[in-house]
Parts: structure tokens; sequence; C-alpha cells
């Protein structure tokens, strides 16, 4: 167990850290090619829409031949991605390498996968901490990667610093060896009750799955918004990148505490109830954010605070998913799941980029990342954990 938490956790690490420093690529790069905020926008949505699509197939195949293979094709399309994103000079070429490729990399180094090696090899009475240790790792990885991300881009320049990205997007291969699983030797998986299409069907007729996955959109949107788009809206008010650079850092570091925490009490408090607490919370945190007078205070205490209830729903949500369906499809199903989030993620970033330049300004994504939230946590509430009753009929012979 501790060998999966250590070389998963590793894993997060790198792969959500690299990503969750893209937003501070958007104005070198706009500037530098000449492009909109759109455009680049535009890519960064396809990079969440592909990793939501094809998390689903990562999850499907991790769950038929292991971790370790997709972990590994995962991190190469990484390396190769981050290396086309320097070296695009159109912006459909942009979007094939940021968007696409990077978001292909994603599905298959990220939670989806990890969570599912996570989940077969650590008991049920544990498993909400432990994915809370692994999407702690993810956030302690923005902390450590976007401070980093902003020297090498200061130091070396946008394009070369891609370069350097690209490469230790590769340490995630040797990692991936930790996450060998004696049960998937020679492609052979364990037996299961279910087969993927009736894992598939039993989950998407099932309400709570479908209300998990309606607020898991929600977390999308809001964060991958706020992640790409809020160092140039501080920048559109006066304030320094380097106060970006520490906004982006703080939610990094304290999402540390947040999903720690939010993994802990999963254990002891109904998984529904704290997803609804995290989305109502998001929703009051940025209404005050934008009524306070802006100013770099302002900036770190909401980043503070936002950074407890960052990631803090992924750990709950697919703890909720195992206890509900079980661990055998869990990659699968966790893939769905994240699908949605994806799609918010898409609509989020790319809503950004788009209202910002017919407008001039962020105000109404603002406005509807908090309405988003009060629905989230209404949608939640009514969620059913206990394990589901299966049909024999169901079950594969």
């Amino acid at each position: 167990m501790t060998q999966v938490l250590v070389c998963g956790a590793a894993i997060v690490t790198l792969s959500m850290g690299i990503r969750h420093g893209f937003g501070l690529w958007l104005q070198p790069i706009t500037q530098s090619q000449g492009w909109t905020r759109e455009t680049f926008a535009f890519a960064i949505a396809i990079q969440n829409l592909m990793w939501g699509l094809t998390g689903i197939f990562a999850g499907i195949a991790a769950d038929r031949f292991g971790a370790f293979k997709v972990i590994v094709v995962g991190a190469l399309l990484y390396a190769l991605g981050l290396t086309g994103m320097a070296l695009a000079t159109t912006p459909l070429m942009f979007t094939l390498t940021s968007g696409v490729l990077i978001g292909m990399a994603q599905a298959g180094t990220t939670y989806a996968v990890i969570y599912g090696v996570i989940g077969r090899n650590v008991p049920a009475d544990k498993r909400a901490w432990a994915m809370g240790v692994a999407a702690a790792a993810g956030s302690f990885g923005q902390f450590l990667m976007v401070p980093t991300e902003g020297f090498l881009i200061d130091s070396l320049g946008w394009k070369d610093a891609l370069i350097v990205l690209g490469l230790a997007a590769l340490m995630i291969v040797p990692l991936a060896w930790g996450l060998r699983e004696p049960g998937f030797a020679n492609g052979a998986p364990p037996r299961r009750e279910q087969t993927v299409l009736q894992a598939f069907t039993e989950a998407f007729r099932y309400p709570s799955f479908q209300m998990l996955m309606a607020g898991y959109f929600v977390c999308g949107f809001q964060v991958v918004f706020i992640g790409v788009h809020l160092p140039s809206y501080l920048k559109d008010q006066g304030l320094s990148p380097q106060v970006a650079s520490y906004a982006l850092a703080l939610i990094g570091l304290f999402n540390v505490f947040g999903t720690y925490i939010a993994g802990v009490l999963g254990h002891k408090l109904p998984k529904k109830n704290i997803l609804a607490f995290i989305y109502l919370a998001r929703s009051v945190a940025i209404s005050l954010f934008l009524i306070v007078p802006l100013s770099p205070v302002s900036v770190y205490v909401f980043s503070a605070v936002m950074g407890l209830l960052w990631l803090s729903t992924v750990p709950v949500t697919n703890a909720a998913v195992a206890q509900i369906f079980g661990v055998a499809h869990l990659s699968m199903l966790s893939g769905f799941v994240f699908f949605s989030h994806q799609i918010g993620s898409f609509l989020g970033v790319w809503a950004g980029g788009y209202l910002y330049d017919r407008t001039g300004s962020y105000d109404l994504v603002w406005y509807i990342a908090i309405a988003l939230g009060v629905v989230a946590a209404l949608v939640n509430l009514p969620v059913k954990e206990t394990m589901i009753t299966r049909r024999p009929t169901a079950q594969a012979a």
C-alpha cells in the first residue's frame, strides 16, 4: 500500500503540477504570437475536453490491462505535447499539441487511473483517506510547480520553459513501475462479476451517479476558469504577475490541507454533505472576492480559501463512487464522472476567453461560477451513498 501511495502521489504531483501553471503562459504566448485570449483559451478548453473524453478509455484500459502501461503512454504523450506546444506556430497546431496531445496525456497520468490503483490496493476503511493523500499530492504539485514554471518563463523564455517541462514529464515513466499490479500479469485482468457494459449501464441508470456527475461539472467550470484566467484578471486590474504566481501557489499549498482534510472527513461524515458545503463555500468565497476592494492581500486570502476548497471534491466524489459501485470498474466510472468535470472545464475556460473578448471583462463569468456553485450544492444533497443492490441477472457468469 505504501508503494502505491508514494508512486501514485508523485505521478499526480508532476502531472497536475505542470498543468496547473498553464495560465502563466496565456499572456506570453498570445502577445508573442499575436493571438487573442480566446485562441489560447479554446486550446486549453480542448485540452480539458480531451482529458475527460480519453479519460474514459484510459480508465477502461487501466481496469483491463493495469495502470502501468496506461501511465507510461500518458507520460510520453505529455512530453510530446509540451514540446509541440513550444514549437507551434499556428492556432491549429497549438490546439493539436496543447489541447489534444496534452489532454490525452493527462487522462493517463492523473486521478481516474491512479484512483483505480488505490481503490484496488487500499482497504475500504482507508480508501477515502488514501485518495485524499493522492489529491493532496496534486495540490502540492501546484504549490511546487507553479512558481517553478514562473521562474522558468522569466529565466528561459516561454518556449524553452515548455521544453524543460517536457523533459520533467518523462520522470513519470520510472514512477509508473511502482504501480504494477500482480493481478494484471500477462494482460489478464482479475475475474469480475460485471462486464464493462453492465457496469456502465448500472451506473448511468442510478440517479446518485448522475448527481455526482452534475456536481463535478460545476467543479470543473469553477476551478479551470480561475486557474487559467485569474493571472490575466489580476494583471488587467493592475497587479503584478508575481501576485498571480503567488496566488496560484497559495491555492496549491492550501489545497494540500483541503484535500487531505476532505479525505479524512469522508470516513466520518456523509460525503454528500461535504460536497454540498464545498460548492456553496466556493460561491460565497467568489462573491466576497468580487465585493471587497482588490489588493494583493485580498487576492492571497481568496487564494487560501479557494485552495482549501479547490480539489477537495476529488477524493470525496471518487470515494462515493467506489462506495456505491465497488472498485472492479472504478477507473472507468471515475473516468465518466471526470468527463463531466471536463465538460465544465471546457465551458469555464472557453467562456472566460470568449466573454472577455466580447465584453472586455470577466465579470459575467464570475457571476455564472457563483450561481453554478449554489446549484451544485443543492444537487448533491439527495445523493444516496449506500452500496447498490444488484439483481442476480445483472451479474456476469
